[in-house]
């Protein structure tokens, strides 16, 4: 198992689920109650590259780490869901070996 890929696919979708909350708990607001456009373009983009990039890892994860195919097509309907990447993380929580989590 590498575990060194489980951390990484680990914190991607950690940090693409909060750049899915700032764009729609930030960016957004911003842009539909207060007239300043100008943060949806840039963390939109952000979002995307981070949206792209854990779909990509989690279909390579279905053999770098392995997840499974089930839990590796979970990860892409993850990312399009907000607050999929955190229940994400629970499950690849699970495919940590108790002596790696202590470590």
């Amino acid at each position: 198992m590498d575990l060194s890929f489980l951390k990484f696919l680990r914190t991607l979708a950690f940090i693409e689920g909060c750049s899915t909350l700032v764009l729609f708990g930030i960016a957004m607001p911003l842009k539909y109650w207060f007239g300043t456009p100008e943060a949806v373009p840039i963390v939109g983009m952000i979002h995307g590259i981070l949206f792209l990039s854990l779909v990509v890892v989690s279909v390579l994860g279905i053999w770098r780490v392995p997840t499974g195919l089930v839990l590796g097509i979970s990860g892409i309907f993850a990312a399009i869901v907000p607050f999929g990447p955190f229940v994400l993380d629970i499950w690849l929580k699970k495919l940590v070996p108790a002596e790696a989590s202590q470590a």
